[in-house]
């Protein structure tokens, strides 16, 4: 395929030869130290390299002002420390083939005044942005005079560092704030006509291109559309996007479509799993069409199947293939080995996008090296030692990541699976229709697996003599965990839990009360079915909000089912015990704050308050086992092999993961597994 696949031929952008059509668009992992592209920054990107992507963007919103606080650990362009960085960070990536480029931004009422220096927001007019909460003033003259000259001496220091170019930042920011309807009420020459709303973000693009030069590359990314009836219209995105291809002042248009100030909006901006695949492609290639400039787009291209038909039907020049490429940073070096199969899917799960919302680092939901390069290998090195037989008792996600790096690692590894096919917990969030792709989790590490030589034994509930029986130097205990209702103080044996709702075992009654203690996706889906089955719901939980596991693009799926089905909402409660009233339910329910208990007479009474572990088979093995089960965080943590040996006359290591341990997730189940069998 290689000579031929519309994806691997490569791309003039001015003077520079992109080698191919794949890139990964500008987003902040929050991997930087100090607001600086350190090591760990460095590597995430290096890995796409390695892995044959042609361009690489940094700096997702990287911050060209003091007045622009940062939001998600945001890389701060306006401070000169950062140049050593920069050319160290390009050095790694030239090095390997591709090339980077960095986006910049004043994200304007976009962050918050109480971080950072503190200082107060600018933007065209203050209006308040949901999503940040922050109430802005509006930019005087010298704030336009002194953004501008930032601008400028934020592309000098992009272009100092080595990198191949540089993006600006236009949707939901200070920029493209002045464009809006929804956030321009000013009365000066900044407002009203096109020319006047397109005036400040042409006088930045002018200051940077008078700074760098006529052959530096200049970019933007645009909103183009803001699908709101009150916003940007497509006809002035699109005269818009005709005016900056005519001003010769940008190489290339990356285009977005919808708004982010808020989590409703931006869930379509940047769509999870349930929705349709490229969403907003067919619109990146009318503008394509419209402004004759090199174009590029990202939102949901997860497959290359998809991100081939882009570039094959003209629609796009340079493919944006961002969170696949958390998933998988190999996905160019796979197409090339004709190995396309072989290439980690991403889900749509959202995990990544929806901790950098929450202030967290970013992380795949099933890809647990990514963020992680430093430590954990993308490509599992096949082990130096002797290898060795492992047996790894269930064929979850944990379970099977444990499988595949012990295989990968050349180990004999059997795995046995109490039930008739591989997935574990996955697989009842897999049988909603919107969730379905979560199950390429499952469906990628069986493959996998496979391919690898492990011995899959279904319908098996193993027991000692079954593991045994295989005489094994490791064993994975990955059991998983059951249902706990072991918090109420009565009628445990009465209620019903999410577990039954979402594998069809039990269906919805009439009147439901939902007590969710865990706050993340299984009472949410649970809740989501019961309420478009067509039952009257209240869902109740201890929390001041409802499912704070679950992050801004994920949330607006569930509160759309909550809003429309008319769904009471009841916080601040805790489920204390239920007991039978006649033909129905009576649930006791607690206020921490009133200290006192209100009752509610239903039909059915769901629970979600994660798992407790299965781990029978765990402490029937534990007693002889070398290291009686014990694991050395420190050696975990800092990925050593696992050394203790507490029992003299033991015949195996043992160890759990997962779920077999605690209630947690998919990430940490796969975490667990590879941290302790990559060095095996």
């Amino acid at each position: 395929m290689a000579p031929t696949d519309p994806l691997l031929q490569p791309y003039q952008l001015k003077h520079l030869t992109l080698r191919n059509r794949m890139m990964s668009t500008a987003h902040e992992p929050a991997y930087s130290e100090d607001g600086m592209p350190k090591q760990r920054y460095r590597l995430y990107h290096e890995e796409k390299a390695k892995g044959g992507i042609a361009l690489t963007m940094i700096g997702g919103s990287a911050l060209v002002a003091p007045d622009s606080p940062p939001a998600f650990g945001n890389l701060l362009v306006y401070k000169d420390e950062i140049v050593p960085w920069f050319r160290e960070l390009a050095d790694g990536v030239h090095e390997h083939g591709a090339t980077v480029m960095c986006q910049i931004t004043h994200l304007g009422r976009r962050s918050s005044w109480s971080s950072g220096d503190w200082m107060p927001l600018v933007a065209a007019s203050p209006v308040r942005e949901a999503a940040h909460r922050a109430f802005p003033k509006a930019a005087e003259d010298f704030d336009i005079a002194r953004i501008t000259r930032a601008y400028g001496d934020a592309a000098e220091r992009c272009q100092a560092g080595g990198l191949d170019g540089v993006e600006v930042e236009l949707y939901g920011h200070l920029l493209d704030g002045f464009w809006s309807p929804l956030t321009n009420k000013r009365d000066d020459d900044y407002a009203g006509s096109l020319e006047n709303r397109m005036r400040f973000s042409l006088e930045a693009l002018t200051e940077m291109r008078q700074r760098v030069g006529p052959d530096y590359i200049i970019g933007i990314r645009m909103v183009a559309d803001e699908a709101d009836e009150m916003g940007l219209s497509r006809a002035d995105g699109v005269e818009i996007a005709r005016r900056m291809a005519a001003s010769g002042l940008v190489d290339f248009i990356n285009v977005i479509r919808g708004r982010v100030d808020s989590d409703e909006t931006i869930s379509h901006v940047i769509p999870n799993m349930g929705s349709r695949s490229a969403p907003h492609l067919n619109f990146a290639g009318e503008i394509r069409a419209e402004t004759g400039v090199a174009t590029f787009h990202a939102a949901r291209i997860n497959d290359v199947a998809t991100a081939r038909h882009a570039v094959a039907s003209g629609l796009l020049d340079m493919v944006g293939m961002t969170r696949a490429h958390l998933a998988d940073p190999h996905i160019v070096a796979k197409i090339v080995a004709g190995e396309e199969h072989r290439i980690r899917p991403c889900v749509g799960a959202g995990y990544c996008i929806d901790r950098i919302y929450e202030a967290n680092d970013a992380f795949c939901t099933h890809n647990p090296a990514t963020g992680r390069e430093e430590t954990i290998p993308h490509v599992i090195p096949r082990t130096i030692g002797k290898t060795k037989r492992a047996v790894v008792v269930g064929a979850g996600p944990g379970g099977l990541e444990a499988a595949r790096v012990l295989a990968e690692r050349g180990h004999s590894v059997t795995l046995f699976e109490a039930a008739g096919e591989a997935g574990g917990q996955v697989l009842l969030t897999a049988r909603s229709d919107r969730r379905r792709e979560i199950v390429g989790i499952v469906d990628w590490r069986r493959q996998e697996c496979e391919r690898l030589g492990v011995e899959f034994h279904y319908n098996v509930i193993a027991g000692r003599d079954e593991v045994l029986g295989a005489t094994p130097d490791i064993v994975i205990v990955a059991t998983g965990g059951l249902p706990n209702i072991s918090f109420l103080e009565a009628g445990g044996d009465l209620v019903t839990t999410s577990w039954d709702i979402l594998s069809g075992a039990v269906k919805p009654a009439d009147n439901v009360l939902l007590f969710d203690d865990n706050g993340a996706h299984p009472g949410m889906q649970a809740a989501e079915l019961i309420a478009r089955a067509g039952s009257k719901l209240e869902l109740a939980t201890p929390e001041r909000g409802l499912a704070p596991e679950i992050g801004g693009t994920n949330h607006p799926v569930y509160m759309k089912a909550i809003a429309e089905c008319g769904v009471t909402v009841s916080l601040n409660l805790r489920l204390r015990s239920v007991r039978r009233d006649g033909n129905q339910l009576a649930a006791t329910l607690y206020s921490d704050y009133a200290r006192a208990s209100v009752e509610r007479l239903v039909d059915q009474v769901v629970v979600e308050h994660g798992t407790l572990p299965v781990d029978d088979l765990y402490f029937e093995l534990k007693p002889d086992s070398i290291n009686r089960g014990e694991v050395d965080l420190e050696a975990l943590t800092a990925m050593r092999r696992q050394e203790i040996a507490s029992n003299p006359i033991g015949a195996f290591r043992l160890y759990r993961i997962g779920d077999a341990i605690a209630s947690r997730n998919i990430h940490a189940a796969v975490y667990d597994a590879i941290r302790l069998c990559v060095v095996m």
